[in-house]
């Protein structure tokens, strides 16, 4: 594929490093709030996680599974992963935000989640690069961000790992957490809170 300016280049390859970065971004936010705002700030690296992971599964690696035994390996491996973040961010969501467990588990899973992101761009992004034409990429970008606006905004820990069972469960599920944002969000539910 041709090198095109990165800043210029408007495909999944792009959009996956981007997200990659504010998802870091978030982490340092997450890292950075007060006790008080931790749980405030947390909801927008959930979110972004939550979806992500999804459009990836429903886009990305489905995109490679044809590109022969070494691209389907490490498919495997990021699915692997993934699942096991899905798990551990449940969990985390799961903890008080204020505690200092809470921290140092966000500390463990920021590890994790930058070492996969790490694995991606390094093996995930190049393969499809070479598997994939600049117009597929192109395309694909456009289906990542459709499956993101059907994705579940929550980890959750018995959720579908493949294109298929995203297809099938992810929109009811999303469906629930998007209600359950939206409750969240409500003047009543925070005066509850």
């Amino acid at each position: 594929m041709a090198a095109t300016n990165s800043s210029t280049r408007r495909d999944v390859v792009t959009r996956v490093r981007r997200q990659h970065d504010t998802i870091r971004r978030l982490f340092d936010d997450v890292e950075a709030a007060s006790p008080a705002r931790r749980a405030e700030a947390f909801q927008p690296l959930v979110r972004l996680l939550a979806v992500h992971e999804t459009a990836e599964e429903m886009v990305v690696y489905p995109a490679l599974l044809l590109a022969g035994s070494e691209a389907r390996a490490v498919v495997r491996a990021r699915r692997i992963e993934e699942d096991q973040a899905k798990k551990d961010l449940a969990e985390l969501e799961g903890l008080d935000a204020g505690s200092r467990g809470f921290l140092a588990q966000l500390r463990a899973f920021r590890v994790e989640v930058e070492a996969h992101a790490e694995a991606e761009e390094a093996e995930v992004l190049p393969l499809l690069d070479e598997h994939r034409a600049a117009h597929e990429l192109r395309l694909m970008d456009l289906w990542f961000v459709t499956a993101e606006t059907v994705a579940p905004t929550h980890a959750h820990r018995f959720a579908p790992e493949s294109a298929t069972g995203n297809l099938l469960l992810g929109p009811a599920v999303a469906l629930v957490d998007r209600v359950r944002d939206m409750l969240a969000t409500t003047p009543s539910a925070r005066t509850r809170s």
